[in-house]
Parts: C-alpha cells; structure tokens; sequence
C-alpha cells in the first residue's frame, strides 16, 4: 500500500469519525446557497443521466438548487481539478468515478493526486457495460464477434467516451484477452459516441447501461454480453463477456467527491442526505431500470472503493501500454 493510498484511507476515515456535535449548526446550516455538481465528461451521458437523479433528489430534499454543469476534456481531469482547486466548502462536487482511478496510471503528469488532494463522499452506483455493435456487423455472439473481428483485422471502429474512460479501458482489456485488431474512436463523452454508432460509423462500443438500454430493446443496438462478472438483473438472458473470454471483468462506477478540507460535518451531512437518497424505493428503482446498482455507504467505503480500483486498472494500463502527457 502506497504513503499516498494509506493517507487517503486515513482521511476518509477520519471524516466518518470525528464527532459532529462541535459542528451541528453548521452542518444543518449547509447549503446555504446553490451548489455546483461538475462533470467530467458532455451532457447526455452515464454521468449526466446519474447526476441528474441524484441532484434532482437533494434539491427537492435540502431546499438549495444542486446545478450539473458539465466540463469535458483531458479524460475528467479539467472538471477533477476545478474541484480539487475551489474552496474547500462543500459547494463544490465531483461525479468522481473510474476514470478517476484509471488516469492515475494513465498520465505521466497530473497537477494533483487524486487519492491525496480529494475528499470522497459517498459511492452512488455500480454500472455495468454492455458490448454492443451496430446491426449491420454480422455476429450475434461473443465468440462469432471474436471471429468476426479476427477475419477483418483494423476494418472494425470501436468508439469510446474518450482516451483513458472506461468504456476505452474495457475495450482495450477485451482486445488484449481476446487477440483481435480493432481501431479506437474517441469521442468526448457517451452521446456523441452513440449518435456515430447508431449511424454505423463506429461498430463496436462498450457502453455503459443507462446510455444504450433503450437502443438495445428497440432492437437499434444489438448487445452481445455484458462486461461484469455475473450477468445484469436487468438483462438476464445476456450473457457476461467473461462466459467466452475467460477472466475478463471491466465495471464502471460513480461517487461524489470534493475538495480534501472540507469539514467533516458538511461530508458526513451530504453522505447522510444521499444515503437517505439511495434507499428511496422509487431511487433504487429508477437506477434498477437503468441497470444500475446502488452502492451508498460511509466515506471511507468510497475511499477504499477508489484505492483499490486505483491499484486494479493501474495494471491494466501498464500491460496496455497506454500513456498519456
């Protein structure tokens, strides 16, 4: 475990820790005034449609309007250091998530360190990817995509939400456990990537749930497996990539961050609003449609989630050979 990791663990835990009763009227007092919510990639996508249902709920529950505003580019990383950078008072969010995790390996040179110079707040959601393809590409499986692929080597785009984001990464995983040629198309965020696949200019994409489940039902998109471990409540019948390609595991996920000084009592206040959130029947079935899966928890459960993920995709990156400046 790195000094960088072991000190990150030690803030989260300590801002589940301290005794809020010092800092009550403060704490009942926040907010006060509108809260910013930054993205990391464009409006439309997985971030977009996840921050929205969450905002939406702490505007309406705590009376101050929580604003999404998206700020795209460098893979999250212009929206995580605007967050790492504003005051540390808890008007200031990140929808932190794994591309978080993956950029730590992924850059040579960052103006700050995640783990070390940001706050986590609380896990929101687990995300499933589906390996999805336009109607026009023949295969209907895993194992005839792979052969597909394998008889048409560098003639097939695989899109993504951008260099280093998870669809890319999970991407890049498949093409290396699977031994097939395909051409990366990045896009800057989810909807642009879907738009070009759904007019058959790229063929391949390893989108997240809540951005390609409607195409997939109405037939638009064809999904060929999901990329976790077990396969999705919500899709049952579709089979995990990991069935044909043995080992092979790739999920997304979402949380809320912000600046590393932020009074524990304003952490522990919003960790306790959006917990109250997350357990919401009519929450958790909205996400349950979405195919997603709620997490919530304390702050040093999103802590640990983002070391680990951290250390896991650092491994990826360093077998793929992908470096960015």
């Amino acid at each position: 475990m790195t000094i960088h990791r072991r000190r990150f663990l030690q803030l989260a835990a300590g801002a589940a820790a301290l005794p809020a009763a010092p800092h009550i009227a403060r704490a009942q007092a926040y907010p006060a005034r509108p809260v910013r919510w930054l993205l990391g990639f464009a409006a439309g996508g997985t971030t977009d449609i996840v921050s929205r249902i969450v905002a939406q709920a702490l505007t309406e529950q705590l009376g101050q309007p929580f604003m999404i505003e998206a700020r795209p580019g460098a893979g999250t990383n212009l929206a995580t250091e605007a967050v790492i950078r504003a005051p540390a008072d808890g008007y200031t969010l990140l929808l932190a998530g794994t591309p978080n995790a993956i950029n730590a390996s992924l850059y040579g040179k960052l103006n700050f360190n995640f783990i070390r110079d940001a706050a986590p707040v609380i896990s929101l959601v687990g995300v499933p990817q589906v390996m999805v393809v336009h109607p026009s590409v023949p295969a209907k499986t895993t194992a005839e995509f792979i052969a597909y692929a394998k008889a048409n080597p560098g003639k097939i785009n695989m899109a993504s939400s951008g260099v280093g984001s998870t669809p890319h990464l999970a991407g890049e995983l498949f093409k290396m456990m699977a031994g097939v040629d395909v051409q990366h198309v990045p896009y800057r965020g989810a909807a642009p990537a879907v738009t070009d696949l759904l007019a058959g200019q790229v063929q391949l994409y390893f989108v997240t749930t809540p951005v390609s489940i409607e195409y997939i039902r109405s037939g638009k998109l064809r999904a060929l497996a999901v990329t976790t471990a077990q396969r999705s409540e919500s899709m049952p019948d579709l089979p995990t990539v990991g069935e044909t390609v043995k080992g092979y595991e790739a999920s997304a996920w979402y949380g809320l961050a912000t600046a590393k000084d932020t009074p524990a009592d304003v952490v522990e206040r919003l960790n306790r609003e959006v917990n109250g959130i997350l357990a919401d029947p009519k929450i958790k079935a909205r996400f349950a449609d979405l195919g997603c899966t709620v997490l919530g928890g304390s702050p040093a459960d999103f802590g640990r989630l983002i070391a680990e993920e951290t250390e896991k995709w650092a491994k990826v990156v360093n077998f793929s050979g992908a470096k960015l400046q």
